[in-house]
Order: structure tokens, then C-alpha cells, then sequence
């Protein structure tokens, strides 16, 4: 083979491992993640937090305080309050629990009115937000809540450290449908130092940002 047709089979070759990588890191070489509103979503449905075990909760009865109380889910995902005994709470939304409570009062008194509110947050893996890397300053897993972004999380986790590589951050997510992997590139630096708003995207629950450190 000929000098000329070795140079254009390397080349050949190299723009299809270059073609691979930029699939795999979500397509086109850009994120591949829409940008997040620069007007905060209000009115948007989105995932409500399910409860979990050693979550605190705080539980108000209009008018009866002394059926409230403040409690955390044990391990085996059930509470305890004056009147119930060993409700599940795990695995539902404060708004279930509150119709669940509810129902149980209404047997001691006439429409109880119950407002349920989660205080503290032990999330299981599914409803949080993971930052980790040497490019961030306090890796973390923080709860996701609604509508969170990206530039929420890293705000949540004190920013980014002094030798971060913001451009070569990565996002993981697990596609819902088919339970794969995915991985999409971040553009954190030009979000952070620039104030680059299309480099602001929407996280879902779950999500895993990694973030290196600067080779020099």
C-alpha cells in the first residue's frame, strides 16, 4: 500500500472514532440537553418528591394540634401519631399521605383538615442530584426538587474549585424507557464564568454530574 493510501486510511479511521465519541457523549459534540428557561417554570408539572425512610415530616390538623406532630419515617418506611399507629408513609408524596391521614382522622373527627410537610430529606439515590468529581468543591447528593437546574446544583455544592475543567463536566442520566445509560457533555465553565444561559440546562431526579479537575 502506498504512503498516500495509509495517510487516507488513518484519517479515514480517525474521523469514525471521532464520530463514535461524539455519539456516545450525547451527539454533535454539544450537550445534546435542551437549555433550561431563563424564566423560572412555574406552572409546569413536574416530579413530586416521594417520601422515603429517616425523612422528617411535620404533620398539621387544623384546629386539633394535639393530633399533629413531627416525626421521622423510620427504616421500615411507617410513622407513628397520636391516634394512628403505623401508618406506611415511604414511597408516597406528601399529598398521600396527607389524603391517607386524613382518612384515618375523619374516624375521631369530622373533616379533619391535614397538611403534610417534609423537612428534612434522607432522598434514595432516584430523587437526588449527585455532583461529584475533583473539580468540585463539596461533592455531594442534594434532593432534587422541582424545575431544578444545573446551575442550582452546582450553586448548592459551593461552585466550582479553583482548577475545575467546567467544560468537560459530565452529565449520566438513566433514560426512563429503556433503562440504559446515557451520558451528555456540560458546559459548566462558560455557564459559571461567562453567564452563558444556553449552557444552563433542567436536571431530573437521579442525575449524576461529574466534574474533573484541570490537567494544568
Amino acid at each position: 500500500m502506498s504512503v498516500f493510501l495509509r495517510k487516507k486510511a488513518l484519517l479515514a479511521i480517525g474521523a469514525s472514532a471521532m464520530a463514535l465519541s461524539a455519539c456516545s457523549m450525547g451527539g454533535g459534540g454539544g450537550s445534546g440537553l435542551p437549555p433550561a428557561p431563563t424564566i423560572p417554570v412555574q406552572q409546569q408539572a413536574s416530579d413530586e418528591y416521594i417520601i422515603g425512610p429517616l425523612d422528617q415530616i411535620t404533620i398539621f390538623v387544623w384546629r386539633n394540634p394535639e393530633l399533629g406532630a413531627k416525626v421521622q419515617v423510620r427504616p421500615d418506611g411507617r410513622i407513628t401519631t397520636p391516634l394512628i399507629t403505623d401508618m406506611p408513609a415511604a414511597g408516597k408524596t406528601a399529598t398521600m399521605l396527607q389524603q391517607d391521614l386524613k382518612l384515618h382522622l375523619s374516624q375521631y373527627i369530622n373533616d379533619p383538615i391535614v397538611s403534610v410537610i417534609v423537612n428534612e430529606f434522607a432522598a434514595n439515590n432516584n430523587q437526588q442530584i449527585r455532583i461529584a468529581g475533583s473539580g468540585v468543591e463539596k461533592p455531594a447528593a442534594i434532593p432534587y426538587r422541582a424545575n431544578m437546574t444545573l446551575l442550582d446544583a452546582i450553586t448548592a455544592v459551593g461552585g466550582l474549585s479553583e482548577y475545575a475543567a467546567g467544560n468537560k463536566a459530565r452529565l449520566q442520566r438513566v433514560d426512563r424507557n429503556t433503562g440504559q445509560m446515557q451520558e451528555y457533555s456540560l458546559r459548566i465553565g462558560d455557564l459559571i464564568r461567562r453567564g452563558e444561559t444556553k449552557a444552563n440546562v433542567l436536571l431530573q431526579p437521579g442525575d449524576v454530574i461529574i466534574i474533573p479537575e484541570s490537567m494544568w
